[in-house]
């Protein structure tokens, strides 16, 4: 599955349905992402189980990027007053009572209610949707920064839980696979924040560090024309060099375990640096739109990393 905001991308077909059903139009979104949420090979429990973390996180990033659709049937459904529901952090204060009743007591809204059974199933712990959900609060208070270590440290709550919660639901965390599960997810993050520079812009946030800006002599300005120029270019081939060094030491997660679980976390591996050569073969502009890669491509990065290949 996409770390929280991989497939971003309304879905405006379903905006009507949305507001009479919230937790079908939120689950159809999956068809969507960029990488595997729950692929028919797995096992069905494990299907089940990842499409209800999925919808969680799916959920959460649609309150933290305005997304959700027009009626307020999820701000209802939260117990939010009509008049608060276009306020972010309201919604993600709302949201986060709720996730705690999936704990302790019976949740409002459809989708945590979904969610209950697995928490449960699994042992599932509160702390990677608390994550989660301070990642999206974090989005409405900081839209630069500064480093890469500060970078880092947002996908340490935006990313990072995700694949945790892969392995948990699984029943495969070990230290050793949450370490290298959490450098995938973090390369997983960087790679979408290079295919999303214009549309990230367009929010009013940057996900490149000011740093590197700097040392590139890239300015705002640039991310906002139709097509990059060479700096802007070497920017995003710099942060892909990093992304794809990131995601060649997590990889050894995939050999760690096997059968079906193995071809999962490769597709994950595997749809990362699909997109990373995606982006190189765009010449690494990246702002006239997300470059993707063709799934004859993908299909060739999994065998690769089937095979432990680099």
């Amino acid at each position: 599955m996409r770390r929280p905001r991989a497939g971003r991308h309304m879905v405006t077909d379903a905006g009507a349905t949305r507001a009479g059903d919230p937790e079908r139009d939120t689950l159809d979104k999956a068809a969507d992402e960029n990488f595997p949420v729950a692929p028919f090979f797995l096992p069905r429990p494990w299907r089940d189980d990842l499409m209800a973390v999925y919808g969680f996180a799916r959920l959460v990033d649609d309150i933290g990027d305005g997304d959700l659709a027009p009626g307020g049937a999820d701000a209802r459904l939260l117990g939010v007053a009509p008049e608060q529901a276009d306020d972010r952090l309201v919604m993600l204060d709302a949201f986060e009572a709720d996730l705690r009743r999936v704990f302790d007591a019976t949740p409002r809204h459809p989708l945590l209610r979904r969610l209950q059974p697995t928490v449960r199933r699994r042992a599932l712990t509160p702390e990677p949707f608390l994550g989660l959900i301070a990642a999206n609060r974090q989005d409405q208070l900081v839209n630069r920064y500064e480093t890469y270590d500060d970078l880092l440290a947002y996908c340490e709550l935006s990313a990072n839980p995700v694949g945790r919660l892969v392995l948990a639901v699984t029943g495969t965390t070990t230290p050793e696979r949450v370490r290298r599960s959490d450098l995938i997810c973090t390369a997983l993050q960087i790679v979408e924040h290079l295919q999303d520079v214009a549309e990230d812009l367009g929010r009013d946030r940057i996900y490149l560090p000011a740093e590197d800006m700097k040392r590139f002599h890239v300015q705002e300005a640039d991310l906002a024309t139709p097509s990059a120029g060479a700096s802007v270019r070497a920017l995003v081939a710099y942060e892909a060099e990093r992304a794809l060094g990131l995601l060649n030491e997590g990889a050894p997660l995939v050999g760690s375990v096997h059968g079906r679980l193995r071809l999962l976390l490769a597709g994950f591996v595997a749809g990362g640096r699909a997109a990373i050569r995606a982006i190189a073969a765009a010449d690494f502009d990246v702002l006239p739109g997300p470059p993707k890669p063709g799934k004859l491509r993908l299909l060739r990065e999994v065998g690769v990393t089937l095979r432990g290949e680099g």
